[in-house]
């Protein structure tokens, strides 16, 4: 699965200003709703009930806060580098800067969980994650994502 399928340049947040995790999943929802036509309160609702199963702060600093709802018409992410790091309740205890927010159909299936693989596994790349730390510029943002170098073609 090709990140150009999940995301567009508009889904880039390149310094989100918040000071905590469920501030942070409302401006994403609220970003996500806008992007999508879908309610931004469900995108919010989804996320809360998924993080109440346990935080997806992954650990190094990334979160990919993810959540299904029934409207949606297809697999979409927003992405988020925050101005100041955030206690995300990560399983490594190290505060959140980055931020893959996916929203999935209920229908998705696997089709959600690789694209949860996806994100993750392009994410543990510490050259490309040190990246999306030094741009605040969106669309290096989107194309810092969307790249395909060899060594990470799916």
């Amino acid at each position: 699965m090709n990140l150009t399928e999940l995301i567009t340049p508009k889904s880039m947040l390149p310094s989100l200003k918040v000071n905590t995790k469920k501030q942070a999943l409302q401006e994403l929802s609220e970003h996500a709703g806008l992007l999508s036509g879908l309610p931004s309160r469900e995108i919010f609702d989804a996320l809360l009930q998924r993080e109440r199963l346990g935080s997806t702060g992954v650990g190094g600093g990334i979160a990919i806060p993810h959540g299904k709802l029934a409207k949606a018409p297809a697999i979409f992410g927003i992405f988020a580098r925050l101005e100041r790091p955030l206690d995300f309740e990560a399983l490594d205890n190290v505060p959140v800067d980055l931020i893959f927010l996916l929203i999935a159909p209920e229908s998705a299936g696997a089709d959600h969980l690789k694209a949860l693989a996806r994100i993750a596994r392009m994410l543990r790349d510490a050259s490309l994650t040190a990246k999306l730390r030094s741009t605040r510029d969106p669309t290096a943002l989107y194309a810092v994502l969307t790249q395909e170098p060899a060594s990470r073609a799916a």
